[in-house]
């Protein structure tokens, strides 16, 4: 199944790092009564991922809350202490971006994000997309053709969707 605006999210556990090592993150829990934008990419350090998605959604962080945004998801298939050291790096962690890890790529294959490209050596990988969920329910998905683009799904396209 691939997910779609007005679709519910299913439940996925994701990771990230906590004060004693890698803990487990209910995506339901994140979701329940509140509004959050979730960008997926294709992985931590990859070019466009680092030069372009993750900082256009430091860009437009305060922007997101000014509407009323609870929370920024970025989400992808990658182990916890990658995310954590790649929030870092960016500046996405100080911007207040959750960094979370779809380790086995779960979450990804239920909404049926997953790809592979086997010439860049990625396998079970996250497609490039933007969403807006309230209490869940997608309002809004905005998802790139090509991997290596980040126009539809950046920050700023996703803020002047909602």
């Amino acid at each position: 199944m691939t997910i779609d605006v007005g679709m519910t999210l299913p439940e996925a556990t994701l990771l990230r790092m906590g004060a004693n090592g890698p803990e487990a993150v209910s995506l339901h829990d994140r979701l329940k009564g509140r509004k959050v934008a979730v960008f997926g990419l294709p992985g931590a350090y990859t070019g466009t991922c680092t030069t372009a998605h993750v900082p256009s959604f430091i860009r437009t962080a305060e922007a997101f809350r000014a509407k009323g945004v609870d929370e920024i998801l970025c989400i992808s298939v990658n182990d916890p202490f990658v995310m954590q050291a790649w929030g870092e790096a960016t500046g996405a962690t100080a911007a207040g971006i959750a960094m979370l890890g779809d380790a086995s790529a779960e979450f990804t294959r239920a909404i049926g994000m997953d790809f592979d490209a086997p010439a860049a050596g990625l396998f079970s990988r996250s497609k490039r997309y933007a969403l807006l969920a309230e209490d869940g329910l997608v309002r809004v998905l905005q998802v790139e053709d090509n991997p290596g683009v980040c126009t539809v799904s950046s920050g700023e396209a996703l803020l002047a969707a909602i």
